[in-house]
């Protein structure tokens, strides 16, 4: 497997987000979800519409497996799924991001298809894939203050070491410490 990169820079992620804005709402949720979640792709990908939508509401918390925590939807994410959910009205047994093929999901192949396009359509040159999502949801969340054992143990690495390489954060670089409580 071939190393893919976060994507660090606010400014590239909001052009990615206008792109696939543009191109496909589903492409548009299934990215906003991956870097708003830091759920696995194929945790994305097995997604149905029942999973976050209760027939009234958005879900605020996703529940995938008795291993992992529950992963919290972000205004973000709600709006995205809101937008996503009256544009296209899909059934509630039906695969969130559902192939245009077929009533399955996604290909890993096709995930890696949406970032890998809309990476290039924005001039970005490093390795980019399906991994990009998660990794740029460790990144910024360690970036912005969660602490490095909290995505330790949702990203089920052994060490801190492992968790910083895997988001792309050198070990020995400070990171300013940010606490907003924001009461």
């Amino acid at each position: 497997m071939e190393y893919v990169h976060p994507i660090r820079d606010t400014n590239h992620i909001n052009r990615i987000k206008q792109f696939l804005h543009h191109h496909s709402y589903r492409d548009y949720l299934f990215f906003v979800m991956g870097i708003n979640t830091g759920l696995r792709l194929n945790d994305l990908l097995q997604l149905k519409v029942s999973d976050i939508w209760n027939g009234k509401d958005i879900v605020e918390f996703i529940h995938v497996s008795e291993i992992d925590p529950n992963f919290y939807l972000n205004n973000n994410v709600k709006q995205a799924l809101q937008f996503y959910l009256n544009e296209s009205n899909p059934h509630k047994e039906e695969y969130l991001f559902k192939s245009k093929k077929s009533n399955l999901p996604i290909t890993r192949q096709q995930a890696y298809r949406i970032i890998n396009q809309a990476t290039n359509a924005i001039g970005l040159k490093d390795k980019y894939g399906a991994h990009t999502l998660r990794k740029t949801f460790g990144y910024h969340a360690y970036r912005k203050g969660v602490a490095i054992s909290l995505l330790q143990k949702i990203f089920h690495h052994t060490t801190k070491a492992e968790t910083l390489d895997y988001i792309g954060i050198n070990k020995n670089e400070q990171v300013p410490l940010k606490i907003d409580v924001n009461l």
